[in-house]
């Protein structure tokens, strides 16, 4: 199941509509087997979306977006915004800290991201930070 991959679909319009009921700009999604994209994706966004789809496998799908929702909301509760709060989403955490990475997924520990990220306290909470104080200038 490591070497597993989605299917990618790019150039879709599917990601402009979500974008307008987000509170981001959406560039591609995962959705179960599937990773959607507004235009083509490069090496590091197939590699993010490639980790939600290693997340969605972890929870063997159905537990995947009630867990996405629940850090979400846990997230808007403590920062009240919800840009900041998706950033703080664990499965955000560990693909935006590892997309770089690309490497990444052949050591992927599974389950990890559950207890090593935490909703409250993510690893680039000090750029959250730049982004809320540059947003209510």
């Amino acid at each position: 199941m490591k070497n597993w991959k989605p299917i990618f679909i790019e150039n879709s319009k599917i990601p402009v509509w979500l974008s307008k009921v987000s509170p981001i700009d959406i560039g591609a999604i995962t959705l179960g087997l599937l990773v959607i994209s507004r235009n083509e994706m490069s090496e590091i966004t197939k590699n993010h979306e490639t980790i939600h789809f290693q997340q969605y496998l972890d929870l063997f799908f159905i537990g995947f977006i009630p867990l996405y929702l629940w850090d979400w909301l846990v997230g808007l509760f403590i920062h009240k915004q919800g840009n900041i709060s998706y950033y703080c989403i664990r499965a955000e955490q560990e693909a935006y800290v590892n997309d770089t990475n690309l490497e990444y997924l052949a050591t992927r520990k599974r389950w990890a991201w559950l207890w090593n990220y935490k909703v409250k306290s993510p690893p680039y909470l000090d750029k959250l930070d730049q982004f809320r104080n540059d947003k209510n200038s």
